[in-house]
């Protein structure tokens, strides 16, 4: 069975930091590229960034630059999402996606909260 399942959501202060992670199985998860996307309240699903499959490439919205990084580690079959400098304009439900040709797998995503 597939499944991609993020944590590590939460309510931070702004200017914090928060890691999200997200957990694969059922899948070859080295053998796919793994985004991360956000929904606000109101608006629609937006990408976050992206790292390829052995994690040599990486990109990033310019909303987030600088901020947030994505990471991975293929043998534990694990994503990840470092966010620094936090803003409320950041406050969402993450999602992680795991994608390759004719395949695509989302998470239930997770929620962040920035507020103080």
């Amino acid at each position: 069975q597939v499944q991609l399942v993020e944590s590590g959501g939460g309510l931070v202060q702004p200017g914090g930091s928060l890691r999200l992670s997200c957990a694969a199985s059922g899948f070859t998860f080295s053998a796919y590229g793994m985004s991360w996307y956000r929904q606000a309240p109101g608006k629609e699903r937006e990408l976050v960034g992206y790292i390829s499959n052995d994690g040599g490439e990486t990109d990033y919205v310019d909303a987030v630059k600088g901020r947030f990084t994505i990471s991975r580690d293929n043998a534990k079959n694990t994503g990840y999402l470092q966010m620094n400098s936090l803003k409320p304009e950041d406050t969402a439900v993450y999602y992680c996606n795991a994608y390759r040709t004719l395949r695509n797998y989302w998470g239930q995503g997770t929620q962040v909260t920035v507020s103080s």
